[in-house]
C-alpha cells in the first residue's frame, strides 16, 4: 500500500513530536527544524533513526542532511559554502530548498533551512520509488 502525502506528513509530525518532545500542533510544513522546532545537530541522528523505523526505509548518510559535504575544502571556504558546494548540495540533497540560503551561505546557518516539508518531500520520493520498484 502506498501512503498518501497527508498520511506521510502526519507520520512525520508524530516522529518529530516524539524525537523533539514538542506538541504536534507546532509542526507545520514550513517549520524549520532548528529555528522553529528547536532541533539540535544530535537530534538529526534520532530523527533519521525514527524515520527509518516509521517508514521501513534505510536513509544513507548524507542523503537527507548534508553529512560530510561541509567538511570538504572544495565546498566550504572561510565559513561559507562555495558555489561548487551549493551545486553539490543541490545534487546530493535535492529536497533542500537552498534559494534563500545561497544569498548568504554561512555554514553555521545551513541547518536553519532544514524544514518539515524537506523531510516530507524526501520520504514521499523514497516511498514512490520503492513502490515503482515492486
Amino acid at each position: 500500500m502506498v501512503l498518501m502525502r497527508d498520511e506521510i506528513f502526519n507520520k512525520i509530525k508524530e516522529t518529530l513530536s516524539s524525537a523533539l518532545g514538542i506538541d504536534r500542533a507546532e509542526i507545520h510544513p514550513d517549520a524549520s527544524l532548528v529555528k522553529d522546532l528547536g532541533a539540535e545537530s544530535i537530534d538529526f541522528i534520532d530523527i533519521i533513526f525514527r524515520l527509518e523505523k516509521t517508514f521501513d526505509i534505510k536513509i544513507p548518510s548524507g542523503e537527507l542532511f548534508p553529512g560530510n559535504i561541509l567538511d570538504d575544502d572544495r565546498f566550504v571556504r572561510d565559513g561559507k559554502v562555495t558555489a561548487e558546494g551549493l551545486a553539490e548540495l543541490k545534487l546530493k540533497i535535492p529536497y533542500l530548498d537552498i534559494g534563500e540560503f545561497s544569498k548568504d551561505p554561512q555554514v553555521s546557518k545551513l541547518a536553519e533551512f532544514f524544514t518539515v516539508q524537506m523531510i516530507v518531500n524526501y520520504i514521499c520520493d523514497r516511498i514512490s520509488n520503492r513502490a515503482k520498484a515492486n
